[in-house]
């Protein structure tokens, strides 16, 4: 299905490890993620198009506005996302009004500049870790403020959260927290649907194939389990403690404004269509 042929020039994202790619590469080869999915689709109708990436891991609301605003601002761009607060989520003292009102700031910001601005829902995490139950009414009260922000300020939602495949583990990578690399391709194919771009549908929304159950993949599970705790909740554990983020030190991967073809820090590969990344079956359930 063929979208609207708006096309933008300069495309700044902002955010967290989410915006950042975390999940979809790594550091030593360049993260990609779904920001930098999506830029590849927007360049390929608009051959001009400039992107920056200004998230960095760790970062709370807070610290998305008063650092990654202003920077964002004085590129202009005319196209943006803004994607936080799931780390303040995590946090022991959560106050969904006061995150909802950093997010609220940069949607008024950036669409006063004249930008159109995107954002997207957090998905049922508890589906994904059942350890995260209890953080269910906290993202049902962010999601809720953050459509209304978007709806005050035009702001264009990819709603997932009504979509059972937002919660298939093959999309969230090992840690649970972060998009797997097919994840971060279904984000960006929402954004871009939900954007009216051209060559977009709703096959984003589609479940992936049914696995078999059997003993098998139920011992996977539990080893899974087993490998989660001890490789992630603990040394995510041991950071609150300390006070320390895993962003600590460190600085936005894309923070000019580059043409899409470019070799930026840590941008991914050329954009290819063609097939979502393959599923290890054997896998999917961990």
């Amino acid at each position: 299905m063929s979208g609207t042929e708006t096309r933008y020039l300069r495309f700044v994202a902002l955010g967290d490890s989410h915006t950042e790619g975390v999940g979809d590469g790594d550091d030593v080869t360049g993260l990609r993620g779904w920001a930098d999915r999506l830029a590849e689709h927007l360049a390929r109708h608009s051959p001009q198009l400039q992107y920056a990436n200004l998230a960095v891991r760790g970062r709370l609301a807070g610290q998305v506005h008063a650092e990654q605003l202003p920077a964002a601002l004085a590129l202009r761009p005319d196209f943006a996302t803004v994607v936080a607060g799931v780390n303040d989520m995590l946090r022991p003292r959560f106050d969904p009004d006061e995150v909802a009102a950093h997010l609220e700031a940069m949607f008024a910001a950036l669409t006063g500049q004249g930008a159109r601005v995107a954002t997207l829902t957090i998905p049922d995490i508890a589906r994904v870790t059942p350890l995260a139950r209890p953080l269910r009414p906290r993202l049902e009260a962010l999601n809720h403020r953050v459509r209304a922000a978007a709806h005050r300020h035009g702001v264009v939602v990819a709603d997932v959260t009504p979509y059972p495949v937002a919660t298939d583990p093959r999309l969230w990578s090992q840690d649970r927290l972060h998009s797997s690399p097919l994840g971060h391709q279904r984000i960006a194919a929402a954004l871009a649907h939900s954007l009216n771009l051209p060559d977009t549908d709703d096959s984003w929304t589609h479940p992936l194939p049914v696995l078999p159950v059997g003993r098998a993949r139920f011992l996977r599970a539990a080893s899974a389990e087993v490998r989660w705790v001890t490789g992630f909740l603990g040394p995510w554990i041991g950071r609150r403690t300390r006070g320390r983020s895993s962003g600590d030190g460190r600085v936005a991967k894309r923070p000019d404004l580059l043409p899409v073809g470019s070799s930026g820090q840590h941008f991914g590969r050329a954009f290819q269509r063609g097939p979502e990344p393959s599923v290890d079956r054997a896998d999917a359930s961990e």
